[in-house]
This record gives C-alpha cells, sequence and structure tokens, in this order.
C-alpha cells in the first residue's frame, strides 16, 4: 500500500526534509492526515506536493504567504520553497497529498516535456505554490486531479503507476496552460529574505539545546537583530525565540513518544535549564505537560 501517514517531519540542519517520497524507480508517495493531530512544522522538499483538503480547512504557509484551503479546494507547492500546514478553525482537517519528483511527470531534463512544462514552474519564483480554489473550471479540475492521483497511488491496482504519472501530467498542463510564469519577478527584497531565513533555521537546528540568543541567530546570516526580527515576522510569523520554543518543544515531544529518558533530561537536553519553565512552555504548545503527554502515548507528535 502506497498510502503513509505525515507523521514526524524529520529534517536536515536547513530544514530540508529528509524522508524519501516513494522510491527511484517510482519518485511517489501519498500521504492521508488529520492535521489536527499532527501539524506539518516548517520544512522544505525537493519534490513537487499537490494537495487537496478533504475534510475542514487547512492554513498553508507558504514563504511567509498564509492560504486558506478549504474542504475540496487544493494546493501546489513549487519544489524547494519553505512551507508548513496547520488546523484552521475547530473539527478535524483531513488532507490528501502527492508528493512526486519533477522526473516523474518530465522525465530527464533534455526532454521537450521538462524543457516545456516543468522548468518553467521549477524556476518561476513568482510561483513558490499554486492555490486552486472553487472558483473556476480549471481550478475545479486541478483538484480532482489531484484526487485521482491520489486515489490511483492508494489503490496501486494494476497500471497505476501510469495513471498517477497521467494525472500529475495533466495537473502540469493546467498550470502551463491557466497559470503561467508571471511577469514580475518578487522584489530581490524577498529573495533575499528567502535566502536568510533558511540560513537562521540552519542555526537554530545545530544549536537549539543551547544558548541560542536573538543576537546570535540574527549573526548567523550576517543580519542586525533588528532585520532578523523583521525578517523572521515576515516569513515565518513569529519572533526568531518564539521560533526556538516551537523548534525545542517539538524536539522534545519526538523524544517523550520515542524513549524511556526521564523528563527532566528530555527538558534540558532541548535547551530548557529549569523544569518549570519545561512543563509551562510544554504546555502552551502542547495543550498538557510533559508527563500527561506521554502517559497519552500519542505518537502523533506533531
Amino acid at each position: 500500500m502506497a498510502l503513509s501517514v505525515c507523521g514526524p517531519v524529520s529534517t536536515d540542519q536547513r530544514g530540508r526534509e529528509l524522508i524519501a517520497h516513494g522510491t527511484p524507480l517510482f519518485p511517489a508517495a501519498c500521504y492521508h492526515d488529520d492535521i489536527r493531530d499532527a501539524a506539518v512544522p516548517w520544512h522544505w522538499h525537493d519534490e513537487l506536493e499537490a494537495l487537496v483538503v478533504e475534510a475542514g480547512t487547512a492554513r498553508v504557509s507558504v514563504n511567509g504567504a498564509d492560504h486558506l484551503v478549504r474542504q475540496g479546494e487544493g494546493l501546489l507547492i513549487n519544489a524547494g520553497v519553505l512551507h508548513g500546514v496547520w488546523p484552521e478553525g475547530q473539527g478535524a482537517c483531513l488532507l490528501r497529498s502527492v508528493v512526486f519528483h519533477p522526473r516523474l511527470v518530465g522525465g530527464s531534463v533534455d526532454s521537450i516535456i521538462w524543457q516545456k512544462y516543468l522548468e518553467p514552474l521549477l524556476s518561476d519564483p513568482c510561483r513558490p505554490c499554486v492555490y486552486f480554489p472553487h472558483g473556476q473550471e480549471w481550478e475545479r479540475a486541478a483538484s480532482r486531479t489531484i484526487q485521482e492521483a491520489w486515489q490511483a497511488c492508494v489503490s496501486e491496482a494494476e497500471g497505476f503507476e501510469l495513471v498517477v504519472r497521467e494525472r500529475l501530467s495533466r495537473l502540469v498542463f493546467l498550470l502551463a496552460k491557466y497559470s503561467p510564469a508571471a511577469e514580475k519577478r518578487p522584489s530581490e527584497k524577498a529573495l533575499r529574505d528567502g535566502a536568510r531565513i533558511k540560513l537562521m533555521l540552519q542555526y537554530i537546528q545545530e544549536h537549539y539545546d543551547g544558548e541560542v540568543t536573538l543576537a546570535k541567530i540574527a549573526e548567523s546570516a550576517i543580519l542586525s537583530e533588528n532585520e532578523c526580527l523583521r525578517c523572521f515576522r515576515s516569513m515565518i510569523g513569529c519572533t526568531p525565540i518564539q521560533y526556538v520554543k516551537q523548534v525545542r518543544i517539538q524536539k522534545a515531544a519526538e523524544l517523550l513518544a520515542s524513549t524511556d529518558r526521564k523528563i527532566s533530561d528530555i527538558g534540558e537536553a532541548c535547551g530548557f535549564q529549569e523544569m518549570s519553565y519545561f512543563a509551562k512552555t510544554f504546555r502552551e504548545l502542547k495543550g498538557c505537560t510533559p508527563g500527561e503527554f506521554r502517559k497519552m502515548g500519542k505518537m502523533n507528535i506533531f
């Protein structure tokens, strides 16, 4: 069965996702998750990601811009783009997604398919994502196409690989025809912010277990503290220190779910020197204490 649960998003120091989606022979995988139980933290990967909201509303943040994707609507996230997904509102938030490498559709880089349809999308900084609301028929068709690719991938019926490739090729064609490259490029400032935020995320991932200050985060990208704050608020939607707390609690939750280490040891290993502050911060972000989290046996740690 090709269906998987997203679960913890494992990333390298730059926030690049480490998980392999599919296999070298068939580089595509499909996922089905309730984002209310397991939100997807900030990360990026070399593959394209096509998703449809099955129920509820998802807030998909892409390069600092939020998109509210409602039931039945879809969205394509471009390769190499920083993104995260969170539930919006009450109730379940069910998400179906297909993550696939561009070569599944385009073949080799010297093919006409790659050069005519894939390269204009992959190299377009104006399209970090494409949102498919219910407005126009082609947008509804794009969402249906994602659903059909997902269903074929899950079924693994005879010849499903050809069906998945055909549906994803259809999606790329719809983008080429109805959502062509924009004439206006994003500002140099926006492109610079994207590169800077990856450097700062890398620093935080490498040093979250020690003393992390605003000054050190700013220094990692050769920025002033004020510029560091502006960049985080613009791209991530929170301050650098708030983001550090999120990373530390994310790491602590993973250790609570996967090890029998003492809670105090886990707090210290994740950069919390005071147990009371660790418990307080954990409750703020997870809605329960570290001990309660472990007792409930929550395996969806994000």
